[in-house]
């Protein structure tokens, strides 16, 4: 990799990381009339998208996050009746976690307003910039937990 590219990875970094500061803020602002948080709703989701019950280890996992910061949501998200603990046959001290109905209610709400949220970000840009972005990123992050990178 020649000079040119070095700089160019570094912007990107420098520009994924402002992207995050300014997705997570705006994910707070859309998720908020459920009274929920962005940090909430990644948790949801990750639950959500598995479709079956997980650990705290699987959610941190899926979700390139800290056990630590994954259970603190999950305390709080258990506490406000959206996910439910259940036992672990595998593990007695790694419980499963799974949406209540009222988290896969508010869930719903929550894909929804994301799909618009996205559809309207997504206007102006083509198909192949979209998938090129997605491909880079896909690829940075594929690089990075080889080399033991992101947790």
């Amino acid at each position: 990799m020649g000079h040119r590219e070095t700089e160019i990875l570094t912007k990107i970094i420098l520009a994924v990381f402002r992207t995050n500061g300014r997705l997570l803020a705006a994910g707070d602002e859309l998720v908020k009339p459920l009274r929920l948080t962005s940090a909430r709703w990644q948790v949801l989701g990750a639950v959500a998208l598995a479709g079956t019950p997980l650990t705290v280890p699987q959610i941190a996992a899926a979700m390139g996050i800290t056990r630590q910061g994954i259970q603190k949501q999950i305390n709080m998200l258990a506490t406000e009746g959206l996910l439910m603990q259940r036992p672990n046959p595998g593990h007695k001290r790694s419980a499963h976690y799974a949406l209540s109905r009222r988290g896969a209610q508010i869930y719903a709400k929550v894909d929804d307003l994301q799909k618009r949220w996205a559809g309207q970000l997504a206007k102006g840009f083509s198909h192949d910039e979209l998938q090129a972005a997605l491909s880079t990123l896909e690829t940075l992050e594929r690089r990075l937990e080889a080399q033991g990178g992101g947790k």
